[in-house]
Formats: structure tokens, sequence, C-alpha cells
């Protein structure tokens, strides 16, 4: 079910979870929030998108409005089917090495997961990427004992340095998340800040 999702449709997923929304509503918060760093947003690409999910059972259209002379607007809403895929893509998706768009979206998307849970993926992550690493340093050594250029392992050099950074970023973003009072997920957030994310959103669609 959730090797049907593209990254696009996971962020449409997450922005139903937060209520009922027409397209032109989402791609103009995806916009705002700087979540078009992760997708591309194209006009017909994006309501392909959300019709797929409404074709596939994943979104549910609720009603059109026709206010004013501004063209129809289909308002959507995330069925339990949507959400369960949405949350298996991400779970499917965080502990994957290799992958990195999928990667970044399913990090982006993860606070709708149980804190426990995305800890216990971010682990096995961080395992992958240890024998990963391990790898990728017995190469260097094997390459350094051979005395090759540098001129030939100047890439190899650079993904060892963003995996050193990758590392310390994960180790520290897991050591925030086993801290319980760090706040992980919508309903943990304080009411005010939960308030002021409504006014924004409604800031966006005014």
């Amino acid at each position: 079910m959730a090797e049907s999702l593209t990254p696009l449709s996971v962020i449409v997923v997450g922005l139903l979870r937060e209520r009922d929304m027409h397209p032109y509503e989402m791609m103009r918060l995806i916009r705002q929030r700087g979540d078009d760093r992760l997708v591309t947003i194209a006009n017909g690409t994006f309501y392909h998108t959300v019709t797929r999910l409404e074709r596939r059972g994943y979104a549910a259209s609720v009603g059109i409005d026709r206010a004013g002379n501004r063209p129809a607007r289909t308002t959507y809403r995330l069925t339990e089917r949507g959400a369960e895929a949405g949350a298996q893509w991400v779970r499917q998706e965080l502990p994957r090495l290799g992958r990195l768009t999928e990667f970044r979206v399913a990090l982006s998307e993860s606070h709708d997961l149980p804190r426990g849970e995305v800890i216990d993926l971010l682990t096995q992550r961080r395992a992958a990427l240890a024998e990963y690493t391990a790898e990728l340093r017995d190469r260097l050594a094997a390459a350094a004992a051979r005395e090759v250029p540098v001129q030939f392992l100047v890439e190899i050099e650079r993904e060892s340095a963003i995996l050193d950074a990758d590392f310390a970023w994960l180790d520290g973003f897991l050591s925030r998340l086993a801290d319980p009072t760090v706040a992980w997920g919508i309903d943990e957030l304080p009411v005010e800040t939960r308030e002021r994310l409504d006014a924004f959103r409604e800031s966006v669609i005014s």
C-alpha cells in the first residue's frame, strides 16, 4: 500500500492530517513552510497527485467551493486508509539509506508517528550508517595503502565527511527525542503554540 505513494503525495497526506483542505491551499502552505525544498511543486503534477490519492481511496472530496469569480475548489479529507498508508511510508523510509529525498520527506513527516517508534527507526538507520561508514573507511584505508592519488579519492572523502556530519546530527536528535520534556507530535505542543499554527494557516488562505 505505501509503495504507491510518492514523496509529494506523502506531504499532501501530512497536510490533510491537519485538516480538510483544497489543493490551492495545500500548495500555498507547502511554499510558505519551505517544503518546496523537498519536492518540486508544479500545478499540473500537484493536482494529479491529489486526484491519484482520491482514486486510491486515500483522500475523499467533501465539498466544492464556488465563491465569487474564482475557479471551483474541491476540498479533500484524509481517509483512514490514507493516514495508515502515509504512516507506513514514513516507517519504511526513515531507516533506509540511499534515498535522500524520501528520507528528508519521511523525517519532515515523522512527527505523526509515536516518539518511541521514531527513536527505534532512526536507531536502525544509525546502525546501517555505521556499517556503511566502516566499509567506506576500509576502502579509503586500502586506497591509501596502495598510494592512490588524492584526485581519485576526492568524492569518497567528501562522502565520508558528510557521513560524519550525519552521525553528529542524528546522535544529537536522538538525544533530544529521548527527553520527555521535548514536545513531540501536535498533541504535545502547548496550546498557545497550536493556536499560533492555526492562525498561520488561516493567514495563508485568507
